[in-house]
C-alpha cells in the first residue's frame, strides 16, 4: 500500500485520529530513526486522543449546558463569606459516585448557577452523564407536551449521573403538573441513587407554599435532603456590579 491507501484504509476503518497525524508521525520517525513499536504506540494514542476528544465533545452537547464554565472562572473575592470549601468539594464529584445531592440556596446574582454549571461541567471531563436543566421554564414545557413527549423528558431527567434543577421557583408558584414532575424525578432518583443538584433563591421552608401542596414539599425534601450538601450564598450580586460598570463605563450622551 501506498501513503494514500493506507490513509483511505484508516478512515473506512474508522482511525481518523491515526489518518490525520499519519504524515506527521512517518516524518517523525524517519528523521529521529525510531522503533516500529514506538512508532505505532504515538500513532495509536493519536487515535485515543482524538476519541476521548470526540466523546468529550459528544457529552457535553448532551449535557444542556451552553457554557464551559470553571471554578477558576468565579471571583471568590467579590464574596468572600460564601462557602468556598463546599464548593470545591462538590468539585470532586465524590457526590456523584455516591449518588447524593446538593442543595444552593441564596441571594439572585451571588454566583449559585456558576457553581452548579462548573461542577457539571466537570462531571462531563470526567465521564459523567449530564443534564442541565433551567428549571421552571424545562418544566413549564414539560407541562405543554404530549403525553409520549412527557414520558420521553421525564425518562432524559431520570437516567443521566447528575441532574441540575437550576433556578428552581424563579417564578414563585409552579404549576400542579410541574410540582408533580418534581416529586416524580426526585423520587426516582432517589430509589436509582443518582445525583441531584439543584439551585434555587427560595429557602427550603417556603417550598411547600410554591408547591402548594405541604405534603409534596415534605416528601421531596425528605428524600431530597437524606444525603445532601447544603450550601448556602448570601452577599452581593455580581450582576448588579457588572451592570453598574458597564453604566459607569457609558459616555454620557452631549
Amino acid at each position: 500500500m501506498n501513503m494514500t491507501e493506507i490513509e483511505r484504509a484508516l478512515r473506512e476503518l474508522r482511525l481518523s485520529g491515526i489518518a490525520d497525524t499519519l504524515s506527521t508521525r512517518v516524518m517523525q520517525a524517519q528523521a529521529a530513526q525510531q522503533p516500529f513499536l514506538e512508532t505505532l504506540a504515538a500513532m495509536l494514542q493519536d487515535e485515543l486522543d482524538r476519541r476521548r476528544s470526540r466523546l468529550m465533545e459528544r457529552r457535553f452537547k448532551r449535557s444542556g449546558l451552553a457554557e464551559r464554565l470553571t471554578l477558576a472562572d468565579f471571583d471568590w473575592r467579590f464574596n468572600p463569606k460564601l462557602p468556598r470549601n463546599a464548593c470545591f468539594e462538590l468539585h470532586t464529584l465524590k457526590f456523584v459516585g455516591e449518588g447524593a445531592n446538593a442543595l444552593i440556596v441564596g441571594k439572585p446574582g451571588t454566583g449559585k448557577s456558576h457553581v452548579a454549571k462548573a461542577v457539571a461541567y466537570q462531571a462531563t471531563l470526567q465521564g459523567y452523564d449530564v443534564r442541565y436543566v433551567e428549571a421552571d421554564s424545562e418544566f413549564a414545557r414539560y407541562g405543554l407536551a404530549s403525553t409520549a413527549q412527557q414520558a420521553e423528558q421525564l425518562k432524559g431527567w431520570i437516567e443521566p449521573d447528575l441532574l441540575v434543577l437550576d433556578d428552581l421557583f424563579l417564578a414563585r408558584r409552579i404549576a400542579d403538573v410541574s410540582a408533580e414532575l418534581l416529586q416524580a424525578i426526585v423520587h426516582q432518583r432517589y430509589k436509582l441513587r443518582r445525583a441531584i443538584v439543584i439551585t434555587s433563591n427560595r429557602v427550603v421552608q417556603d417550598w411547600g407554599k410554591y408547591l402548594a401542596d405541604a405534603t409534596m414539599a415534605t416528601t421531596i425534601l425528605d428524600r431530597l435532603m437524606h444525603r445532601c450538601a447544603m450550601l448556602e450564598f448570601e452577599g452581593k450580586s455580581y450582576r448588579l456590579k457588572e451592570a453598574a460598570a458597564r453604566i459607569a463605563m457609558t459616555p454620557e450622551s452631549s
